[in-house]
């Protein structure tokens, strides 16, 4: 699905996130690393909800009680032992609650919307399902500079945005279009061309426009992380660069993501982790 709960949420389709997870944990401190385990445990067990086979209103009823046993976790003690770690977690390092609930909005918004119409709507929900997650982990990260939020929130939104350009066939197959409407009648590629995989002229046109905006999310992240802060948010630069080298292979397919599987081989995912983290090391890059 294009909603992978990112970016730092992007729960990819597959085993490709997992393993990008994988690699940029690896290099933290263990308590760190714990942590952060159990921030996207929460993550990925809220998107499953919308994964669920069941029908939207039972999928609703169930995020619904799980948004009321995370807030029996943040009060005293749920039923969910997943959430009562997390609401420990959260005190430890001071993260900041609205961003669990903002993130179940995001996940809610996959069962009740399956059209953008525009980018500013689709911006906020690739915010509410990865940003927020991005922001989740910085208390865990522990950047010293304020500024290191928008390097999370753009992020997030350059890691979403990946994830629904790779996933545009498989999203199609389930009757969801995340990207706007207002941008498939500028290019003339319409909803049926879509859900018939038509790949065209006009679709290489629409998506190089939206693989241009994503690149422009990645490049705003670049620029608004402060350097002090780069050692801190490492691990996160790493799914920075997986992503980026994600979304280049997609450009290297011509965009055709209806015969191509895009994925990065986890040896692949592995140099590049290991490259970053020696640079991280070296040269403070």
């Amino acid at each position: 699905m294009g909603s992978d709960v990112a970016a730092l949420h992007p729960f990819g389709s597959g085993g490709e996130t997992k393993s990008s997870f994988d690699f940029s944990f690896s290099f933290l401190p263990r308590e760190q690393r714990e942590a952060l385990k159990t921030v996207y445990a929460f993550c990925r067990t809220t998107d499953n909800i919308v994964d669920n086979a069941g029908d939207v209103e039972s999928n609703l009823h169930r995020l619904q009680r799980w948004r009321k046993e995370l807030e029996k976790a943040l009060a005293g003690k749920s039923d969910y032992s997943l959430l009562n770690q997390l609401s420990s977690v959260a005190k430890r390092f001071h993260i900041p609650v609205e961003h669990f609930y903002e993130l179940m909005r995001g996940v809610e918004m996959d069962l009740t919307t399956n059209r953008y119409e525009t980018f500013e709507q689709l911006k906020e929900y690739c915010y509410l399902v990865a940003s927020t997650v991005g922001l989740m982990s910085l208390g865990i990260f522990a950047p010293r500079n304020e500024r290191t939020k928008e390097y999370a929130i753009n992020l997030g939104i350059a890691l979403q945005l990946t994830n629904i350009l790779r996933d545009v066939g498989m999203d199609a197959q389930y009757g969801r279009i995340y990207l706007p409407q207002e941008d498939l009648r500028r290019f003339g590629y319409s909803e049926h061309d879509l859900f018939a995989r038509r790949y065209s002229p006009e679709f290489q046109s629409l998506m190089e426009f939206e693989a241009k905006r994503a690149e422009e999310f990645f490049q705003k992240a670049k620029i608004s992380l402060p350097p002090e802060d780069k050692r801190a948010m490492f691990a996160a630069k790493i799914m920075e660069r997986i992503y980026f080298h994600t979304l280049q292979k997609i450009r290297e397919a011509r965009f055709n993501v209806f015969d191509n599987s895009i994925r990065i081989p986890r040896s692949i995912q592995f140099l590049i982790a290991v490259k970053y983290w020696v640079k991280q090391r070296l040269f403070g890059l």
